[in-house]
């Protein structure tokens, strides 16, 4: 197996590109690409200060390796979300990562710094953990950009990531969701700007670019996230991309050249429907706010009223009621 670019052996072959790459090409290759998705999206410039986030995956210590290679100023923010030893565990890989390269961490803890974590929230809310972890971390990215003074939010969102929730999306022809679903969400009304430079990169691609540039991270998955549909939504795409090589690739990109402009005016309808919530001060959706006693208050702040509240909740307790929950739809389903 050689490179297609120097002929020398290569270490990754890539059917979507229908060719192979020895370390060095591939690590321009991915360079190009998320060059590419920074220039065509106007992500950033390299004068903007850029806050990552970080769980400990290869996603997102990979986005963020990226950017510093690239040259961008990129500090990153890590939240402790109190998954059992799990949390514990890419923590570590987060925070040494940073060490390693002189990187600036932040780190937020949901129980030290809010009384609860994502097991007890679950439990306490009745949301699935998947819910109760998204919401948690949307709020406290956005409070640590506006509070830090950051101009944009990175996520380590991949091509398999954005396909599998594009997929989903139009099974539910969910057209508001549609809209949103791009590679840049500008800055408005107390939201910081986000954005996803991983737009054009596969889960895969990221794990060789981690091993590569010997980057340590965890492995396995997030054991909240047994069940999450979007991972059904995944395994679909790699069994047509397993038998035609860029269907992700051309679903993705093609929605976003082809059809997103055409949701353009969705998007922006409700934009500005925006107002502070009464106990943080954050910006707060009219969809999530919700009046207390006459005030408007956002959900992290009810969120937060009803876990802290709670008595802690261990991971394996929510699990077996995920896993007697699926099981007992499955019953009904089948009768």
């Amino acid at each position: 197996m050689k490179c297609r670019t120097c002929r020398e052996p290569a270490i990754i072959d890539l059917p979507r590109h229908n060719a192979n790459f020895c370390a060095e090409h591939f690590l321009q290759l991915c360079r190009r690409q998320v060059a590419k998705a920074i220039h065509d999206h106007q992500m950033f410039t390299e004068a903007d200060r850029i806050l990552v986030a970080v769980s400990g995956g290869k996603d997102s210590l990979a986005v963020w390796d990226l950017l510093v290679d690239l040259g961008y100023r990129a500090d990153g923010l890590y939240i402790a979300l109190g998954i059992g030893e799990y949390s514990d565990e890419s923590r570590g890989y987060a925070e040494r990562f940073a060490a390693e390269r002189g990187l600036v961490l932040n780190v937020v803890s949901l129980r030290e710094d809010y009384g609860y974590d994502v097991p007890t929230a679950a439990k306490a809310t009745g949301r699935v953990p998947c819910s109760a972890c998204g919401m948690s971390k949307r709020h406290l990215f956005d409070k640590a950009a506006v509070d830090g003074g950051y101009d944009v939010v990175v996520t380590g969102h991949n091509l398999d990531d954005e396909a599998s929730v594009l997929f989903g999306n139009a099974l539910r022809w969910d057209v508001e969701y549609l809209a949103r679903q791009l590679p840049v969400l500008p800055a408005r009304h107390g939201f910081p700007r986000k954005v996803k430079p991983l737009i054009r990169l596969t889960e895969r691609e990221m794990a060789a670019w981690c091993v590569v540039r010997g980057i340590d991270y965890i492995i396995e998955e997030c054991p909240m996230a047994a069940g999450n549909r979007h991972l059904g939504y995944k395994e679909a795409l790699n069994s047509l991309e397993e038998k035609s090589p860029g269907t992700k690739a051309s679903y993705y990109l093609g929605f976003l050249d082809r059809m997103a402009p055409l949701l353009a005016d969705l998007a922006v309808t409700g934009a500005d429907s925006v107002r502070p919530c009464a106990r943080c001060g954050a910006a707060t959706g009219v969809a999530d706010e919700h009046a207390v006693d006459g005030e408007i208050v956002c959900a992290f702040c009810r969120l937060v009223e009803r876990s802290a509240a709670h008595a802690p909740v261990s991971v394996d307790l929510v699990r077996k009621k995920s896993r007697a929950e699926r099981r007992a739809t499955m019953e009904v389903e089948a009768r």
